[in-house]
């Protein structure tokens, strides 16, 4: 039986975010929502390598809570992966303006990353902006759609002080941001071009307008030999692209655009 945030696919793409939906997605969760008064920002503790590599956990959970955990995870690329239209279990106790009923009244919105801040930790995971871009347009999108303020939107850490997720994102900022979005006063999402300055097209996985000789030119140049090239984007191409990417600086969004093209 579907649940009742079967909108949220049409509402982020509306916005002009990316959004791949899971199988299941519309009837899973643990019962329905109540009404949907805001959103609770997280961040996954995830590993460190991949776009949502906590994906798998978002929609199964683990030992200690059975999933699904959030009715969204969002990419490193600003992909949403939306898990859930029911109730998910992502908020635990806390308060957020008088509510109290965290799980029942919030979505849930797990952003992919390690949760460390220290530029001196070998898990440290800076924010990519391309995320954050998606982050705020996301929240955005979805109060404007329940209608309700940016005042509805916080992060897990203040929800509950047991907490400090969205890592080093300062929730005030964050939601002065989603109210410009929502204002229209904000700047719109910039989409990759579909070309660079040699008419070379922007790459991606899965796209069915990917040229296979130029595939088997990135996959040569991001360390692919023998068989492995083989012409076809798939999620190893992916995930060398994006290990490419974060060695020469770029935003690891997998896709190969004209900047990724300039470091090729």
């Amino acid at each position: 039986m579907p649940y009742q945030l079967t909108w949220l696919s049409t509402v982020l793409k509306n916005a002009g975010l990316k959004v791949a939906p899971q199988p299941g997605w519309m009837s899973r969760g643990h019962g329905d929502m109540g009404t949907v008064k805001g959103v609770i920002c997280h961040h996954t503790v995830g590993p460190l390598k991949g776009n949502m590599p906590s994906l798998n956990v978002l929609i199964k959970g683990h030992s200690t809570l059975s999933g699904p955990l959030a009715q969204l995870g969002l990419g490193r690329d600003g992909t949403y992966y939306i898990v859930a239209a029911g109730l998910c279990y992502h908020a635990g106790k806390g308060v957020w303006r008088g509510i109290t009923t965290g799980n029942s009244s919030f979505i849930g919105i797990e952003a992919e990353n390690t949760g460390i801040g220290d530029p001196n930790d070998p898990k440290f995971d800076p924010w990519p902006q391309v995320q954050l871009d998606a982050y705020r347009h996301g929240v955005a999108a979805i109060l404007k759609h329940i209608g309700a303020t940016e005042k509805m939107c916080c992060g897990h850490k203040e929800w509950t002080p047991r907490k400090i997720d969205p890592h080093t994102v300062d929730m005030d900022d964050f939601r002065t941001e989603v109210a410009a979005i929502m204002a229209g006063t904000a700047p719109l999402l910039k989409p990759i071009p579909q070309t660079d300055a040699n008419d070379r097209p922007t790459l991606r996985r899965a796209s069915s307008a990917n040229p296979k000789f130029l595939v088997e030119e990135v996959q040569r140049k991001v360390g692919f030999t023998g068989d492995q090239v083989d012409g076809d984007f798939g999620p190893l191409t992916e995930a060398k692209v994006r290990e490419f990417q974060r060695d020469h600086g770029l935003v690891p969004d997998g896709i190969v655009g004209p900047k990724t093209w300039e470091k090729i």
